[in-house]
């Protein structure tokens, strides 16, 4: 079980001083010792040691405008959070307006045309049937009536496309998201598509993206099928609690060169934690441990047989107990058998120590942790 660690344990049971039975009744004569009560716990296992991540928007765009024309008003300011609908841009109307009124004019005047030609091509219909006019005749008025309604067909598709315009005057957010630096300003003459004019990062949800080594995705596959995996961050400064999220995506390749696979976990980021670019560590829980003995990482002393610990009994003596390991954390580690939950065992003092000698339990000189911190990438 290498390469895998706990996330910290509660250490309210892990008393220093004067807390076990075997501490009360040490009072002098004996090695002094630092001692820890074994607890049982439940234990989520991560990936060792944490990956770097880093921090990327659920989505990024960029807002162009799609007409021609100058920019009157900015409705935003930089930096601040919109809701897709958003107004962000006005651009001056009047051009396009100005086009509406001359499409509608063009309109009016050809479906005038369009009605006397279709009242003429009638009339020549009827003079065609008494055999008064020929073929031909008939032929150039049905060409023209065509024409015109050709004529009209476009003149309807011409207003339309200066309404649309007209609607592209207000530049609107097509995503909610936070809004970048400005890149166009008021009386700037943009030219479509050609012009940004902001960019706007998605950060609610937002992804975080980081690499594992090969070896842990087949775990990490396995556990996926059976459950969301966790995944926790931290980084430097950090003043609140931290974000969690859920693994969203493992990449369909390790990549060559590194043998590592890309994975990348979705946070709700609600409180905006987390910002595009920003870097993190990241602690990807991938199952965990039910009612694990865990003690702290200095009280396990490893010898030529193997792992081993001074157990502190009832007589204020003390007993070396063999024990075998499992994961641990900077500040826990799990005994997979040798010691039972409740067990006192020595956390510091042991070089001193043979087994049946009588201890006595001293004062660490700091107020007991009760978590184990882990640092900042």
């Amino acid at each position: 079980m290498k390469n895998i660690f706990l996330l910290p344990f509660l250490m309210t049971a892990l008393v220093l001083a004067g807390c076990s039975p075997a501490a009360k009744k040490g009072q002098g004569g004996g090695v002094p010792v630092l001692v820890a009560q074994a607890v049982a716990t439940n234990v989520p296992v991560l990936i060792d040691p944490p990956p770097v991540g880093h921090v990327m928007a659920y989505s990024t765009v960029t807002v162009h405008s799609q007409i021609q024309g100058m920019i009157t008003a900015v409705h935003f300011q930089e930096g601040q959070e919109v809701r897709k609908g958003d107004l962000l841009f006005s651009i001056d109307p009047r051009p396009t307006q100005a086009a509406l009124q001359q499409a509608r004019a063009a309109l009016a005047r050809d479906a005038a045309q369009l009605e006397y030609a279709k009242i003429n091509f009638a009339r020549e219909q009827k003079l065609y049937d008494q055999k008064l006019i020929s073929q031909d005749e008939l032929d150039t008025n049905r060409a023209n009536f065509d024409a015109l309604a050709g004529t009209v067909a476009a003149d309807n598709a011409a207003i339309t496309n200066a309404l649309l315009n007209l609607d592209y005057c207000e530049i609107h957010s097509p995503v909610d998201g936070k809004t970048g630096a400005l890149q166009s300003f008021v009386g700037n003459v943009v030219k479509a598509p050609d012009d940004t004019l902001v960019t706007i990062n998605q950060i609610h949800p937002i992804y975080v993206a980081f690499a594992v080594p090969e070896q842990f995705l087949p775990q990490i596959k396995k556990e996926l099928a059976a459950h969301a995996l966790k995944v926790s961050v931290t980084f430097e400064n950090m003043n609140v609690p931290p974000p969690q999220g859920e693994l969203t995506f493992v990449d369909n390749s390790v990549d060559e060169t590194t043998g590592q696979i890309q994975l990348r976990a979705t946070f709700p980021n609600a409180d905006g934690a987390l910002s595009p670019g920003q870097f993190v560590e990241v602690q990807l829980t991938l199952s965990e441990l039910t009612d694990a003995v865990v003690v702290p990482s200095q009280a396990v002393q490893a010898g030529q047989n193997g792992n081993f610990l001074y157990v502190v009994k009832p007589d204020d003596t003390v007993e070396q107990r063999a024990i075998t390991i499992g994961v641990s954390s900077a500040g826990g580690m799990v005994v997979e058998k040798g010691l039972k939950a409740g067990e006192t065992v020595v956390t510091d003092g042991q070089l001193r120590l043979t087994p049946g000698a009588k201890v006595t339990v001293k004062s660490s000189g700091r107020p007991t942790s009760t978590a184990v911190s882990t640092n900042s990438p």
